[in-house]
């Protein structure tokens, strides 16, 4: 992708990865991705925000060529993640008389990570500013979007916020801003419960630091960019608040039609309660995808056979995730079928601690279902819609 002009001598100068399918051999990238890198020139300094990946960072370079950029003043680092930072070296390489602009938690994970020298940086604090030359950028660290060292950097005098990771989107798109909102939420959805999730609790504030500097355009590292920023900042706010959704997420998998009869039952048993349920079928599933749904839902079900004396591996992997990631997620149940014997509710249990849940009672079943265990399917399925009720969304 060639540079983009964004405004009068600010471009748009990362690129699109079409093809990256797996982020971090974890988060699946069914739409690809972009790393956002933007330049700044003034008649006095001549600033880059944010680079791009190692295995792209030619395309930056190229393009700081094609906007003949001979000196680099300032580059300025809102993440020390790789897919941001990692062309940090290249580009010093190519100018060496560039200084790294940071915070102090940034710097020291910077030289961590990719071995930058200590001398090539100039350290802002909170709150501190950098005048380039008519223009002013303003520094505001934001931690855990989604690592300890994250900051926001404002320009005054554009109304433009460089957020880094926050608010993006994982979405390979040749817009420069957001042409199809639709496609846009989805992406930015399942960027936020892929990462940001596990710290939505700290994101009000943030939201409150945004309102309060009143951006006119939001420039991500990751996705198309907000000139009507209320689109994404109303979407975070409803994701990150504790209001669930009149929905059952139902995470499955079954050896031999026990549990999947199982789970069938319920899910007909729940949609007949006029709980709205989405079915993720472990044998072939999109974490994102699961992600994505448990941002909203009140109820998690986990449903597996029984390997040996435990919930079957991928089972356990869904329990996990969840976990890892922290829905605002009320209710959990736990339905499978055995063999013999075993302990997969406590280990189920277990596994997902970090989401104080309210756990319904399990259905456990020897075998291949009787009558009685769809009884207990049908009491489970009123349990959940009573609760449901009790919190006001059925």
């Amino acid at each position: 992708m060639n540079p983009r002009k964004i405004r009068d001598n600010i471009w748009a100068v990362g690129t699109i990865d079409w093809d990256r399918r797996l982020f971090d051999e974890l988060i699946p990238l069914p739409e690809g991705t972009s790393y956002n890198a933007y330049l700044l020139k003034t008649a006095e300094k001549t600033v880059l925000i944010d680079t791009v990946d190692p295995p792209v960072q030619d395309q930056l370079l190229h393009n700081l060529e094609l906007l003949e950029v001979e000196q680099l003043d300032y580059l300025v680092s809102n993440h020390a993640e790789q897919d941001h930072s990692g062309g940090i070296p290249a580009v010093l390489e190519r100018y060496p008389e560039a200084r790294v602009v940071t915070n102090p938690k940034c710097r020291e994970m910077l030289i961590d990570h990719l071995h930058i020298a200590e001398d090539r940086f100039e350290v802002r604090d909170n709150g501190e500013s950098l005048d380039i030359g008519g223009w002013t950028l303003q520094f505001h660290t934001a931690p855990f979007v989604h690592w300890p060292e994250t900051q926001f950097t404002w320009l005054v005098e554009e109304k433009i916020l460089f957020t880094g990771d926050f608010l993006g989107s994982h979405l390979a798109t040749s817009d420069l801003y957001i042409e199809n909102e639709a496609e846009v939420y989805v992406g930015a959805k399942r960027y936020y419960a892929e990462i940001m999730m596990p710290f939505r609790k700290m994101f009000g504030k943030y939201l409150d630091l945004i309102d309060d500097l009143g951006p006119e355009l939001i420039a991500s590292t990751h996705g198309p960019l907000y000139r009507h920023p209320a689109f994404i900042l109303d979407a975070y706010r409803d994701w990150i608040s504790d209001e669930v959704k009149n929905e059952a997420v139902i995470a499955y998998l079954s050896m031999h039609d026990s549990t999947a009869e199982m789970v069938h039952h319920l899910i007909n048993a729940l949609i007949d309660r006029d709980i709205r349920v989405k079915v993720h079928n472990l044998t072939d599933v999109d974490v994102g995808e699961l992600a994505i749904d448990l941002v909203d839902a009140a109820t998690l079900v986990l449903a597996s056979p029984t390997v040996l004396v435990g919930p079957h591996p991928s089972a356990a992997y869904a329990a996990l995730i969840a976990n890892a990631l922290k829905p605002k997620t009320r209710f959990g149940a736990i339905v499978g079928s055995y063999g013999w014997g075993g302990k997969m509710v406590e280990q189920l249990t277990a596994l997902t601690g970090n989401l104080k849940l309210e756990w319904l009672d399990p259905v456990m079943v020897k075998g291949k279902a009787r009558a009685e265990d769809f009884a207990s399917l049908e009491a489970l399925a009123e349990a959940v819609a009573a609760r449901h009720r009790e919190a006001g969304i059925l």
